[in-house]
């Protein structure tokens, strides 16, 4: 297992990442098979149900049924070539999570869910940074791609602040596999995005 613990302020990967975490101290590790019940939990509060409009990631008005299930969760962690990495604190226990998959130089991103009364305070950014690290100084990545729903243009905002370009490619949502949710809308598709992790200089 994999722990990391960063000092609130001091989560920075590059210029492109330079939103903080507040206060209290954050911890990174890798999930196990004890934390899927949690992590299930977790990605379906930020982004199905009326819970999860608390935060801004829903997509409750794209999608009804569930985001994700325990089955998904543990194939996910028993991939190799993966990780799902958890940011955790004492006081408010599992408060976002992310999976990393690795295709030869690149670093899929996906999973990617922070607590509803959490967002917008630098914990994604933060998350995020921390992947980008592991991608890069554990795997040597050079590159993170990760899809988005075309219709959601608030998240594809937050992923082209962050150094995120479309790459021009789209790939169709499973209509017809309930796992990955009921859509309310006949048209829903995904934008692939890049980011280089090579630091310039």
């Amino acid at each position: 297992m994999t722990t990391s613990a960063v000092p609130a302020c001091a989560v920075a990967l590059s210029a492109a990442l330079v939103p903080v975490v507040p206060s209290p101290l954050v911890r990174f590790r890798d999930a196990d098979v004890a934390d899927v019940p949690d992590v299930v939990a977790l990605v379906e509060s930020a982004y199905r149900g009326e819970a999860s409009r608390e935060g801004w990631t829903t997509e409750a008005d794209l999608l009804d049924g569930q985001r994700t299930d325990p089955e998904g969760i543990a194939e996910l962690l028993a991939d190799p070539a993966g990780v799902v990495l958890l940011a955790e604190s004492d006081d408010d226990g599992l408060l976002g999570c992310c999976n990393l998959q690795r295709r030869g130089g690149v670093a899929y991103f996906g999973l990617f869910a922070v607590r509803p009364r959490r967002q917008g305070g630098g914990l994604g950014s933060a998350l995020l940074a921390e992947a980008s690290r592991r991608a890069r100084q554990e795997w040597g990545c050079t590159a993170m791609e990760m899809t988005v729903l075309r219709q959601r243009e608030e998240l594809l905002a937050f992923y082209r602040r962050r150094g995120f370009a479309e790459t021009g490619e789209r790939v169709p949502f499973p209509y017809g596999q309930e796992r990955f949710g009921l859509p309310r809308r006949d048209d829903l598709e995904m934008f692939v995005l890049r980011r280089s992790l090579v630091t310039p200089g």
